[in-house]
């Protein structure tokens, strides 16, 4: 990312320091964030910085990328871990000796998954089990995403599930909360492809939100159980629309990023006496825990799976991405 622009270029290969692995770029996704973070870059920055992440330059050269699996090449002086050529992924941040976090993907430091080599810590390096493709361990980290949205809402069986959104995070959220044994699980999105893929990830119940509204249609299937609903759209007016919805004493996971400023009228939470959370990110435990459950069969990513691109078809697959219909997640292959 060079001036608000995607461009390809070649950099000086990374060296990795000590307790550090230099690994080669396998597959890593585009993500929803990647697609604000070229639009919203200071807003996006600001984010990361809030979360004890080292501040990030967007004036500077960004190389983004933070789902990915890679290949162990070799080590930095006094690190071990899996043997080079093995496959791996891991939470995307590097830690310094100095106690700054960098944010792979986000760091003008150390590049992402957008490039052929990286460099990571050696001790949060994940081998990939079970035999596990490169493509669908890359999508570890999105589905950890979802793992923890679901983990923050404190939501156990016997209450049921609206999820509005079926863009990635709402598919991961899905597949989190068919893992938690939630039942019913209502699903909504406008896109028919996007319908299908929630149905594939376990929702029991999918809807197009034009002809139904999704607490509707909880109410036609259910209607009695605690209800938590996860706002996974992120555009203005879905945290209104969602209280607006919600039965008494529901609960409101908001984990679709917003990017602009949005309203609500708090009385209308308080008179149902709601309970409203946000979301971001995941434990290193959920962050290991998908990787087993996609490794082992617990949940079937490779339908999420809609395109693949080398380096030069990064730009346009962030224009492709704007069309529900034609993709969910792209891979890029460096």
């Amino acid at each position: 990312m060079r001036g608000g622009a995607l461009v390809v270029d070649e950099l000086a290969d990374p060296v990795p320091g000590p307790g550090q692995a230099l690994v080669r770029t396998r597959a890593c996704g585009i993500c929803g964030s990647d697609l604000h973070f070229l639009r919203h870059g200071a807003a996006v920055a600001d984010m990361m910085a809030e979360g004890g992440f080292d501040r990030v330059d967007t004036d500077a050269d960004v190389v983004m990328g933070h789902e990915f699996s890679a290949e162990v090449l070799e080590y930095g002086p006094g690190a071990t871990g899996p043997t080079p050529g093995a496959l791996v992924t891991s939470v995307p941040v590097v830690l310094e000796a100095t106690g700054r976090i960098h944010g792979l993907g986000f760091s003008n430091v150390f590049p992402g998954g957008y490039a052929e080599l990286m460099v990571l810590n050696a001790p949060l390096l994940l081998e990939v089990p079970n035999g596990l493709d490169a493509a669908r361990a890359a999508l570890t980290e999105p589905m950890a995403v979802g793992a923890h949205a679901v983990a923050r809402s404190g939501i156990v069986p016997g209450e049921a599930a609206v999820v509005l959104g079926c863009g990635p995070v709402g598919l991961a959220v899905i597949a989190a909360l068919g893992l938690a044994g939630i039942e019913p699980i209502v699903a909504a999105d406008f896109s028919p492809a996007r319908r299908r893929l929630a149905a594939a990830l376990g929702a029991h119940e999918v809807v197009d939100p034009s002809d139904e509204p999704a607490v509707e249609a909880w109410r036609r299937v259910d209607g009695h159980r605690q209800l938590v609903i996860y706002e996974a759209v992120g555009v203005p007016g879905m945290i209104e629309a969602a209280i607006a919805a919600a039965p008494r004493l529901a609960r409101v996971m908001v984990v679709g990023v917003c990017m602009e400023e949005d309203h609500f009228l708090p009385v209308k939470a308080v008179a149902k006496e709601l309970t409203i959370q946000f979301a971001l990110a995941y434990t290193a435990e959920e962050f290991t825990g998908s990787l087993r459950a996609i490794a082992e069969g617990a949940i079937d990513v490779a339908p999420l799976v809609t395109g693949t691109v080398g380096l030069d078809g990064v730009a346009g697959a962030f224009d492709a991405l704007a069309d529900p219909e034609e993709h969910c997640k792209v891979l890029i292959t460096p």
